[in-house]
């Protein structure tokens, strides 16, 4: 189990916000191109993400409670079909303002819940108006994995983890495992955070 003692790791990587922590439950705030240190924020960011083999990392993951993610997907392009392109980008202050066609599983994990993988259904269709990291707006529409990983970050910074669209029964069985990601009982090849109460 890693700390955040541990010295072999690089200062831009930020340890990760485990399940149980409040800010993983609250709506985060919009931001401003003044934020401080955005820049420096959304680089370690990326070096955390890629740090624990992730395609998504949204700020209160990190700690953050702002509207901020960010995705790369073009990590699975060689694993997907050849007609499949992948995105790299953050997501600052995102709304997404429609979601269609019909529900689809996908098998879903998450950096802040280790150790556990479930399907949930989302929609395969997502059009998203968000500022870049220039504060450039943009509005755009996502399918597929990208969708997908878009719908799962966003849900973070709208304070809500993939577990919470699971049915009843099988966050009971998951329950346990819950406790123990509360606790800080984890093992992973990268840094986390239990809350302390």
């Amino acid at each position: 189990m890693h700390t955040i003692a541990d010295n072999f790791y690089s200062d831009m990587i930020l340890p990760v916000t485990l399940y149980g922590d409040p800010v993983l439950k609250k709506r985060a705030e919009d931001i401003n191109a003044d934020y401080p240190s955005l820049q420096d924020t959304i680089k370690n960011m990326w070096q955390t993400m890629y740090g624990a083999s992730g395609v998504g990392l949204a700020a209160p993951q990190v700690g953050l409670s702002i509207r901020l993610f960010i995705v790369d997907t073009e990590q699975l392009a060689d694993k997907k079909n050849k007609d499949f392109k992948g995105i790299k980008k953050a997501f600052i202050n995102p709304t997404i303002l429609e979601e269609s066609g019909t529900e689809w599983k996908y098998e879903e994990g998450c950096l802040s819940i280790p150790g556990i993988r479930e399907d949930v259904y989302r929609k395969p269709v997502v059009k998203i108006r968000y500022f870049d990291e220039s504060f450039v707006e943009h509005t755009e529409t996502y399918d597929d994995i990208n969708a997908r990983v878009i719908q799962h970050e966003y849900d973070h910074i709208e304070g809500i983890l993939f577990i919470d669209k699971l049915k009843p029964l099988t966050k009971k069985l998951i329950s346990p495992k819950l406790n123990k990601i509360m606790k800080g009982e984890v093992k992973t090849d990268y840094r986390v955070k239990a809350f302390k109460r």
